[in-house]
């Protein structure tokens, strides 16, 4: 993921590349930063299962965020 910061803006944990695929995908498709499921799914009300269910359903979906 290019030019994108490894750690989460909100609590400073490394991301994995699901979590910024994730966050492109539901707030920002041209962020340079990102947050972690668990702050993610707090910012969006939502729970971290819900968001783990989102990513599985947009890589089937072939959504190149989630190669």
């Amino acid at each position: 993921m290019d030019a994108v910061k490894s750690r989460c803006t909100a609590c400073g944990a490394s991301l994995s590349n699901d979590e910024i695929g994730i966050y492109k995908k539901m707030v920002n498709r041209g962020a340079t930063e990102c947050m972690c499921i668990p702050c993610l799914a707090k910012k969006l009300g939502v729970t971290e299962g819900d968001l783990y269910e989102r990513i599985e359903h947009f890589r089937r979906m072939g959504c190149t965020l989630f190669l």
